[in-house]
């Protein structure tokens, strides 16, 4: 178990300087970093602090305490890949509005450019 701890710790920790960096280079808004950086702090506490895995896999009925680790993992990172549906949602929404908006001013100006030249 120590080195499922070990490497989930290690990949944590990559996770979050993947992110800073991408942050300081403009790859990544602030807002959609915090989710990022939110997963790797708690798989970063949890690989730290065992007793939350302990009582997690004896709740769920698990007889080994790294199943309960991937469980989190996986947990941890749908809940940001909803996240992330959710956003992709709204921004297509939004793209979709402004593309029936453009194409009513598009319309209007075209109306008013043939008014002109009648």
């Amino acid at each position: 178990m120590d080195r499922l701890l070990h490497v989930v710790m290690a990949l944590s920790i990559l996770l979050m300087i993947l992110v800073l960096t991408s942050l300081r280079r403009a790859h990544i808004r602030v807002e959609y970093s915090v989710s990022w950086l939110g997963a790797a702090i708690a798989l970063f506490i949890l690989s730290l602090v065992h007793a939350p895995l302990v009582w997690l896999a004896g709740f769920l009925g698990l007889k080994d305490v790294p199943l309960a680790l991937i469980l989190l993992v996986f947990c941890v990172f749908l809940v940001v890949f909803y996240r992330f549906s959710v956003i992709i949602s709204d921004l297509k929404d939004a793209n979709i509005a402004l593309t029936q908006r453009l194409a009513i001013v598009e319309f209007q100006l075209q109306s008013a450019h043939e008014e002109r030249q009648n």
